[in-house]
C-alpha cells in the first residue's frame, strides 16, 4: 500500500518468495518502497522486507510506539510470518523477514472517498505523526495512499513509514507530501470546485503552482493557503523548495525545542486542513429520504421489512449496497452484523452515510463509484492500485440493487442481460433488487420521449434477462407499483452463510 515518497533510483528487483501462499489478485507486488515490497493473498496480506531494512523494521515492532498505535486502532495489526535470519548454503546467515496483516477489505483509493473521508485521513496522519515524534519516531511518509477504512474509520497500513528521529532536527521531511496530496486536494473541492476523484490522475498530489494559477488573487492569501500555495509559488526556485518542511539550520536545536517545533507545525497542518475542508456537501439525492415523494409511509415500512426479513432469511457475513444513497439499507444490513460496502456515484449521499455509520459503530465502507463505469485499475501498467470490479468480484454473499435498475436502463443505457451478469459476477449467492416499472414516476422522468425503447418493460422482462443466473426466492409488490424480489444464484444453494462474529 505504499504510497509517494522515497522512489528508489531503480527499481527493486527482489521476487516475491516461492514459498509464499500464491495471490490471488491481479495487483503486481510493490515495488516503490526500498525498504520492501508488499504481496496480496486471498485473506492476508504479506510484506516482505529487504535484508538492509529488517534491523530497522524490527526496531519499530518491538517499540512501545507500535504497541499503541495497534492498540488505538490507528495502525493495522502486524505479526512476523517467516523466521528473521535462515542459514544460506555456504553456512552463512540470510537475513529474512517476511511480516503479515489482516485484510481490510474492500481496498479504497483516495479518489473513491467523501470529503469527510479525506479529512480523517488527514488528521489521522497528523495525529500519528505527533505521537511518532514523542517517542522518539518520525512519520517520514504522508500520503493518502497509506490508508485504508476500517468500515469508517481510517487505519495506516504502510508500518515501514516510521522511522527513528534525530531528536535534534525540526524538520518533518513528509511536510511537502502531506500538503500536495492532503491539503492542495482539499482546497482545490473546496475553492476550485476540483473533484476530488480527479487525483486518480494525479498520484502526487497538486503542486502549489497550479492551484496559484486557478485561484483568485483574494484566495491566495487565505489563511490555509497564504504559505503553502501563494509563498510557496512565489519563491518556488529562488530559496529552494518553499515546501521541505524546514530550512537549512532546522538541525541542531534542543530536543525540547525541535519538538515544540514540530508540533506547532503539525497543530498548523490541522487547523489549515480543517479550514480547507468543505461542509457537508448537500445534493439531489442526499435529501432523498425526506424528499422522495413517490413513497408513502406504509411503502417505506413495507419496504424495510421485507430487507429485513431478507437479512434474517439470508444472514450474509458480507454484503454489498449499489446505489446506497444516505445508507437507510447499509445501516440495517450492519446492524444484522454484516460488514457492508456501500457504493454511490453520490458524494454529498455518501458523506452523510459515512457519518452516520460512524457515529453509530456500524462496519460500514463507503465507495464514492458509479458500478456503470467503475473505476479502473491505476499505476504502473494499470496494477498498482485494482480496478473497483477486481476489489468487489466474487465478494459478497447478499448485493441489494434497490431502486437501481431504473437508472442503469434509462440513463446508462445497459441491456437487462448484462445487469443480470454483472450482478452474477458481484453475488456468492443472493440478490435482493427493486423493480421499478415504466409507470413509476421517476421511470417516467427519464424515460424522455424514448418510450419506444424503454416503455413497455415489465417485471417478467426482467426475471427472464435474470432467469441464466437466478432463481426467485421471494416477491413482494409495494403499494406505489414497485417490487421487490428476492433472487438466489442458479446452483448456490447449500449451508447458509453464518453472520459476521463482528
Amino acid at each position: 500500500m505504499k504510497g509517494l515518497a522515497r522512489i528508489p533510483r531503480e527499481e527493486s528487483n527482489v521476487a516475491p518468495d516461492p514459498r509464499a501462499p500464491e495471490r490471488t489478485t491481479a495487483q503486481q507486488p510493490t515495488f516503490r518502497d526500498p525498504a520492501g515490497q508488499l504481496h496480496l493473498t486471498q485473506d492476508r496480506v504479506l510484506r516482505q522486507i529487504h535484508p538492509a531494512a529488517v534491523d530497522a523494521t524490527l526496531d519499530f515492532l518491538n517499540s512501545p510506539l507500535r504497541a499503541s498505535l495497534e492498540r488505538s486502532g490507528d495502525l493495522v495489526a502486524t505479526e512476523a510470518a517467516k523466521p528473521v535470519a535462515q542459514e544460506t548454503s555456504d553456512g552463512g546467515e540470510k537475513r529474512e523477514l517476511w511480516l503479515e496483516h489482516p485484510r481490510i477489505d474492500p481496498i479504497s483509493y483516495p479518489w473513491e472517498w467523501t470529503t469527510g473521508q479525506w479529512r480523517a485521513a488527514a488528521e489521522l496522519t497528523l495525529r500519528i505523526a505527533g505521537q511518532a515524534v514523542d517517542a522518539g519516531w518520525m512519520l517520514k511518509d504522508a500520503t493518502p495512499l497509506n490508508i485504508l477504512f476500517a468500515g469508517p474509520r481510517p487505519v495506516l497500513v504502510d508500518v515501514l513509514s516510521l522511522e527513528r528521529r534525530d531528536p535534534r532536527s525540526a524538520v518533518w521531511l513528509a511536510y511537502g507530501q502531506f500538503v500536495r496530496t492532503f491539503l492542495l486536494p482539499l482546497a482545490a473541492e473546496k475553492l476550485l470546485s476540483w473533484p476530488l476523484r480527479a487525483t486518480f490522475f494525479a498520484r502526487d498530489g497538486y503542486e502549489p503552482s497550479a492551484l496559484y494559477a486557478a485561484l483568485r488573487p483574494w484566495q491566495r492569501v487565505r489563511p490555509e493557503l497564504l504559505d503553502v500555495v501563494m509563498l510557496a509559488t512565489l519563491f518556488e526556485g529562488k530559496s529552494g523548495n518553499a515546501q521541505k518542511g524546514g530550512a537549512a539550520g532546522s538541525h541542531g536545536f534542543d530536543p525540547a525545542l525541535a519538538a515544540h517545533i514540530l508540533h506547532k507545525r503539525f497543530a498548523r497542518l490541522g487547523r489549515q486542513i480543517r479550514r480547507a475542508t468543505r461542509q457537508e456537501q448537500r445534493s439531489r439525492w442526499s435529501d432523498y429520504p425526506q424528499s422522495a415523494c413517490h413513497y408513502q409511509a406504509a411503502d417505506s415500512d413495507e419496504k424495510q421489512r421485507f430487507v429485513q426479513s431478507a437479512l434474517e432469511l439470508c444472514r450474509p457475513a458480507r454484503v454489498l449496497d449499489i446505489g446506497a444513497n444516505t445508507g437507510t439499507y447499509s445501516l440495517l444490513a450492519a446492524q444484522a452484523g454484516a460488514q457492508v460496502t456501500a457504493l454511490d456515484s453520490d458524494a454529498g449521499a455518501l458523506e452523510r452515510l459515512w457519518r452516520s455509520a460512524g457515529k453509530e459503530g456500524r462496519t460500514v465502507t463507503t465507495l464514492v463509484a458509479n458500478i456503470a463505469a467503475p473505476t479502473p485499475g491505476a499505476g504502473w501498467r494499470n496494477r498498482e492500485q485494482l480496478s473497483l470490479l477486481e476489489r468487489l468480484t466474487g465478494q459478497f454473499d447478499l448485493v441489494l440493487m434497490l431502486a437501481v435498475i431504473h437508472h442503469l436502463i434509462l440513463r446508462e443505457q445497459l441491456p437487462l442481460g448484462h445487469i443480470g451478469e454483472l450482478c452474477a459476477s458481484l453475488t456468492r449467492r443472493w440478490l435482493l433488487l427493486e423493480w421499478v416499472p415504466p409507470a413509476d414516476p421517476m421511470y417516467q422522468e427519464w424515460l424522455r420521449g424514448r418510450e419506444h425503447l424503454y416503455g413497455a418493460f415489465t417485471e417478467e422482462d426482467l426475471k427472464q434477462a435474470f432467469a441464466a443466473f437466478f432463481e426467485v426466492v421471494d416477491r413482494k409488490a409495494l403499494g406505489n407499483g414497485r417490487v421487490l424480489l428476492l433472487l438466489e444464484r442458479s446452483g448456490a444453494r447449500g449451508p447458509q452463510t453464518g453472520p459476521n462474529p463482528a
